[in-house]
């Protein structure tokens, strides 16, 4: 999953909340001789998801039967000081279907963000990769900060329910204070309520992590499957260990020259287009589309519907209110995937009625809001994370100045994604560099997979990721289609590309496409 435009917090009760934050205080002592990468995991039948990572039941079996297992990895709590005091790292497994002596290791998977479990995700998505589970163990985690390893908490549930129902486009002096004043409120529950954790939540350190969870498993080599944010955590991996790089899927893939500023503006872009096509789809189909007469007329009628609910909401989900933010939030949720294309349709179709239900559900997914009202910590770690990774710290007179080239990108879209940069000011942490550095010379080759229709990643970011990793590294390839992602969209060529890498060791021709 990528970074939804001003991701946010999400928390625990006032009295869990305190619990949670003295558990990650206190942390464990380890101090003295001690080598974690000959620590043994054990592995148990998997619990119900906790709060942080989103709740409901536990996962259920595979169609063969296959079980998932869980286990707590220790790591060092401060990677400049690994003596020191420890957290677990939350793993989750699958084994192999294949026979023994055709197992290759374990495949670790991240699914992006930052701030998503993958300990939630993988089960969820578990059947996609049925086919490279016949030479791997299927394994993910939750990076620290995230679910159950270590989890950042920030604001509470009612905090948070009254945070997302503001206005994130400011139009006058007022407003703008308002949208500081909550930003800044938000940074200092972070700082309160985690501040022990918010200096170690960077993605090197989760690369640290990841190169430690490939001895625990065993493996000689790391296997990986990145999405996303993923593909970030993945070259950051291959940057500190090239040498121990195996066989590397990017899917989603992120633009590792830009700063926070140019990804914002590149998302705007990003997701403007993901609407034209949608706009193009829906008035293109045999029967007329109930959203606009025409790709226009479409996209005029979103565009009208913004800004009347700027003036006033509509009914959402009882007790809240649709309000521009939230129906913002959901249609941007709806332009990730094709396959939510019809949900967007139903839910402007609602809206254009005063029924803002289905948008606010959509809007609810992207923050990790569940039906219960409760939040899962996905928004809290995505901030945790963005900021402590990313050096650059914006001002309101910067992002009020940079507006007309944000309107310019996507004149929906624009505002929200360029006040969203004002997320990590007043952060109490600074952040480490304008760009990751993704160098890996003497890397095995990694398969860097575009797609032309990305909102999120738009597809210039795997041509970028490619060079950056280096000649001989970087092995690019494009699809031509819709939504965040290819694999996902179970193409065969480009399921028979990824697969043959991974499973056979053959490397694509630099440059194959697929439509």
């Amino acid at each position: 999953m990528p970074n939804p435009p001003r991701l946010r917090a999400a928390t625990l009760t006032a009295a869990a909340l305190l619990l949670a934050s003295a558990l990650a205080a206190c942390g464990d002592d380890d101090s003295g001789d001690r080598d974690l990468t000959a620590q043994k995991l054990t592995w148990r039948d998997c619990p119900a998801p906790s709060k942080a990572e989103g709740g409901e039941g536990s996962p259920s079996p595979l169609p063969d039967g296959g079980t998932w297992q869980c286990a707590k990895m220790k790591a060092p709590r401060d990677w400049d000081d690994p003596k020191g005091d420890t957290i677990d790292i939350e793993l989750i497994r699958v084994r192999t279907t294949g026979a023994a002596n055709r197992r290759i290791g374990s495949l670790i998977f991240n699914f992006g963000g930052p701030g998503g479990s993958g300990v939630t995700t993988l089960p969820a998505f578990g059947a996609s990769y049925e086919t490279l589970r016949t030479r791997y163990d299927l394994v993910s985690f939750d990076p620290r900060g995230v679910g159950r390893s270590a989890p950042v908490w920030c604001e509470d549930d009612q905090q948070l329910d009254a945070y997302f129902q503001q206005d994130v486009t400011p139009d006058d002096a007022a407003e703008r204070r308002e949208l500081v004043d909550s930003t800044k409120d938000f940074n200092n529950a972070c700082e309160k309520n985690s501040g022990r954790m918010l200096p170690h939540v960077r993605t090197i350190e989760a690369a640290r992590d990841m190169d430690l969870m490939r001895q625990v498993l065993g493996d000689d080599k790391l296997h990986y499957f990145g999405i996303s944010y993923g593909t970030e955590l993945g070259g950051v991996y291959a940057h500190l260990f090239p040498k121990n790089v195996g066989r590397a899927v990017f899917d989603a893939v992120v633009d590792p020259t830009q700063t926070p500023e140019q990804q914002s503006l590149a998302q705007a872009k990003g997701f403007q287009l993901a609407l034209d096509n949608f706009a193009e789809d829906c008035t293109s189909q045999a029967e007329d589309c109930p959203v606009g007469d025409n790709p226009e007329d479409v996209k005029n009628r979103v565009a009208a519907l913004l800004k009347d609910l700027d003036r006033k909401p509509i009914k959402g989900i009882f007790p809240r209110e649709l309000t521009q933010s939230a129906a913002t939030n959901g249609i941007l949720q709806a332009l990730y995937s094709k396959d939510f294309w019809p949900y967007l349709t139903e839910g402007l179709e609602q809206a254009y009625d005063g029924d803002g239900s289905t948008l606010m559900m959509l809007s609810d997914s992207l923050i990790g809001r569940s039906e219960n009202g409760e939040y899962n910590n996905s928004t809290a770690a995505n901030v945790a994370i963005n900021c402590a990774d990313d050096k650059p710290r914006y001002t309101p007179a910067f992002v009020k100045d940079r507006l007309p080239e944000f309107r310019t990108a996507s004149e929906l879209f624009g505002d929200s994604l360029a006040w969203s940069m004002l997320s990590c000011t007043d952060w109490a942490v600074p952040g480490a560099a304008n760009h990751p550095d993704v160098s890996a010379p003497g890397s095995a080759p990694i398969l860097v997979v575009g797609n032309t229709g990305d909102p999120a990643t738009p597809y210039e970011g795997a041509r970028k990721m490619a060079r950056a990793l280096g000649g001989g590294v970087g092995v690019e390839m494009t699809y031509r289609g819709q939504g965040h992602g290819a694999y996902e969209s179970e193409n065969k060529c480009v399921r028979d590309a990824v697969n043959g890498y991974l499973l056979d060791g053959k490397v694509p021709p630099a440059g194959t496409v697929c439509s």
